[in-house]
């Protein structure tokens, strides 16, 4: 079997067995109370059951399997065991919701046990600022730092329907070209059948009205570690696993690009915080997404409209590279669009909204559009997701 069918084939098997088990972990939810209650801070309005993440991991970890009975090696045990670990961490802070300290460190000790188990860390600049390898003193808390920072970028996406886990399709889907072109095959896989396990809850999540489930802390902990996992990988690379003749080739540039939204927001959300005398940590209504519904957007237009930002930002990247761009012109275009994106929209849009104008009334005008009745498509995918969670429900009695 040639390479392409084998990554199609294991992505098949994820997407299958999200689809199969997504029911059962739907009822397992309803039965014991496992549920999202809304409050002044979130933004739905009835609970939802919040096992989504168990459903995805649980297809990542069936495609892997289905990889290696295709007779292929899959030496990333350490990663699994630390997405193991960080679900049922997730599973525990969806019931009983656990102190963000807590969390902090077990994140930290998972990141030290991925450094030494698979010796991914941030220790190749591949040019930027004429940097390659990097010592170990500098490079082992550089990495503690920016895969904690990731996983909590992505934890705190999750707020309206459909962000996280279409992001995190997009991004998975980012990462597998570039290690595609790096020859990386176990990274392809990994990036393929998460994108594959994403996608039908993607779909219960934004079209479901009956089959909804939220993915929790249990699945964008995990998808923290699965993203800690590709950025620590493309930036321990060995320099000469890259595309020789692509010497412009702006890897820190790129990782950087594909998570921009989530990682630049993070930090204005939690320096905004700080200078208000709160916790990085005090959960509040003064992210992104709140800003787009606070402007009449819809959750699947807020999801849209921010996913659609991401990828501009990576497009602008891949151009300036293609235009011949130094490494370090690339990472500076991208920190600034990060920036104009995130804390320049925010700034530019608060003042709008109080002093009502004309960006405001566009911008509320666009939002209003993103608004429709389940009809017609819509309806035909809300009744599908209804129908199979229905339908193999039915089946245990």
């Amino acid at each position: 079997m040639n390479e392409t069918l084998q990554i199609l084939t294991s992505a098949f098997i994820a997407l299958f067995c999200t689809c199969w088990i997504h029911p059962y972990i739907l009822k397992v939810a309803k039965t014991k109370n496992i549920v999202d209650n809304p409050d002044a801070r979130k933004l739905q309005r009835v609970p939802v059951p919040v096992l989504g993440g168990l459903t995805v991991v649980f297809g990542v970890l069936s495609g892997i399997m289905g990889f290696r009975l295709l007779g292929e090696s899959f030496d990333l045990f350490p990663v699994f065991a630390a997405i193991f670990i960080i679900l049922i961490v997730g599973l525990m802070d969806d019931m009983i919701s656990l102190s963000p300290r807590v969390r902090f460190v077990v994140e930290i000790l998972l990141v030290l046990y991925l450094i030494y188990t698979t010796g991914f860390q941030l220790n190749n600049f591949h040019g930027l600022w004429g940097l390659g390898i990097i010592p170990s003193y500098i490079s082992v808390p550089l990495t503690i730092f920016a895969c904690v920072g990731i996983i909590n970028a992505i934890n705190l996406i999750d707020g309206v329907d459909g962000y996280s886990s279409g992001y995190s399709v997009i991004s998975c889907l980012l990462f597998g070209l570039m290690f595609h072109a790096l020859g990386n095959v176990q990274m392809v896989v990994l990036a393929a059948v998460v994108a594959a396990s994403l996608l039908p809850f993607f779909l219960h999540n934004v079209f479901g009205k009956h089959s909804k489930m939220f993915i929790g802390d249990a699945g964008t902990l995990s998808l923290g570690i699965i993203f800690s996992v590709f950025v620590t990988t493309l930036l321990s690379t060995p320099s000469g696993e890259v595309i020789a003749h692509e010497s412009t080739l702006g890897l820190v540039p790129f990782t950087l690009a594909v998570l921009c939204v989530p990682i630049f927001d993070t930090l204005r959300v939690m320096s905004s915080r700080m200078i208000r005398g709160k916790s990085p940590f005090n959960p509040d209504k003064t992210h992104l997404h709140h800003l787009y519904i606070e402007l009449g957007y819809s959750h699947i237009g807020t999801t849209l409209s921010i996913i659609t930002t991401n990828l501009l930002v990576v497009l602008c990247w891949f151009i300036a590279y293609r235009c011949g761009a130094s490494i370090d012109l690339q990472l500076y275009l991208v920190v600034l669009l990060g920036l104009l994106v995130t804390f320049g929209f925010y700034a530019i849009m608060k003042r709008q909204i109080k002093t009502q104008g004309p960006l405001y009334r566009l911008y509320s005008r666009i939002g209003a559009t993103t608004h429709f009745k389940r009809k017609g498509f819509w309806q035909l995918l809300q009744r599908w997701a209804d129908k199979s969670t229905s339908e193999d429900s039915s089946t245990e009695h």
